[in-house]
């Protein structure tokens, strides 16, 4: 699921920005909705669960503590 999301983390991106981490969490929302767009009825709770995954996304990588190499 999602393999097209790219690894945000240290050392295998250098600068994420919030563009970045926002386009991952729609990606991973489409995937996950099955919508590439919502119906005007699902936007709310579509563009809620990308702005949640985005700050969620955000305070994981601020948290993350990477030790050693570029092990995965």
């Amino acid at each position: 699921m999602c393999r097209s999301i790219k690894t945000l983390r240290p050392p295998f991106s250098d600068e994420v920005t919030e563009d970045d981490m926002r386009a991952a969490a729609l990606q991973y929302v489409r995937k996950v909705s099955g919508f590439r767009a919502p119906a005007a009825h699902n936007a709310e709770a579509f563009d809620r669960a990308v702005e949640e995954i985005t700050r969620s996304t955000a305070e994981l990588l601020e948290t993350l503590q990477v030790r050693g190499g570029a092990s995965r």
